[in-house]
């Protein structure tokens, strides 16, 4: 379940890809079967074994085109490890509403990136997101939880002053809100309410089977009550110095 569009955020074989607080893996491993270089970094040791894992299953099956590369790696997202533009690409998904400091997070992704380099951020929604914490305090005050909620002009006016200019947003994942607010409703940790279980089912059916009706649906309902907020950003080039 992909929630970057790559029809949008468009990638090149050979670009050098990093996917910060990369999780399960889910956009690094669709930029490694896009021909990217891609390196996948969080700060979870467990999730990074697991997706270096899946890189290795991913080459031993074929599954990424010849010029591919993968890395999976521990870091901080406030400290990279990496030296200043660096990438081509950089994506952080679902991600920055769990960093007390994610200016710092924009400044070291923009110290990484290209100029001329992509960006893509995604946030829960402002809208859906409201709903879960009104409805849960369980769902957000946990430890490594959501510490704040953006509206859309907030983040991309953090976007500019970090040296960004965007240019392009959309909203993703609208069957997931009920989904969130039924957990958030029955307890985030109960898993056997009928209401959660039945809907999770139907959400496992959509994503294998990806069906036109839900397709269509959910693609009208995500100006409505999209889970998620993508921002999609460039890194300005540097002007060219005065020979003259």
């Amino acid at each position: 379940m992909l929630t970057v569009d790559f029809t949008r955020f468009p990638l090149a074989p050979g670009d050098r890809v990093l996917d910060l607080g990369c999780g399960a893996g889910r956009h690094a491993f669709e930029c490694y079967r896009r021909g990217a270089q891609v390196v996948a970094l969080d700060q979870n040791g467990e999730e990074i074994r697991e997706v270096a894992k899946w890189f290795a299953a991913m080459k031993e099956a074929g599954e990424a085109p010849a010029g591919a590369t993968a890395t999976a790696m521990e870091g901080d997202a406030l400290n990279l490890p990496f030296p200043d533009a660096s990438f081509d690409v950089v994506i952080i998904s679902e991600v920055m509403e769990h960093i007390p400091d994610d200016k710092g997070v924009l400044a070291e992704m923009v110290r990484v990136l290209k100029p001329g380099g992509r960006i893509a951020i995604t946030v829960p929604r402002y809208g859906p997101e409201k709903i879960c914490w009104t409805l849960s305090d369980a769902y957000h005050e946990v430890e490594g939880g959501h510490i704040r909620i953006y509206k859309a002009d907030e983040l991309l006016g953090k976007i500019r002053q970090a040296g960004l200019k965007p240019y392009g947003t959309h909203h993703a994942h609208a069957l997931h809100s009920p989904y969130w607010w039924l957990k958030c409703a029955f307890g985030v940790d109960n898993d056997k309410a009928l209401p959660v279980r039945a809907y999770h089912k139907l959400l496992v059916w959509d994503i294998m089977k990806k069906p036109a009706l839900t397709r269509v649906a959910e693609q009208l309902l995500n100006p409505v009550v999209g889970k998620s907020f993508v921002a999609y950003a460039t890194k300005p080039h540097l002007p060219k110095a005065d020979t003259q």
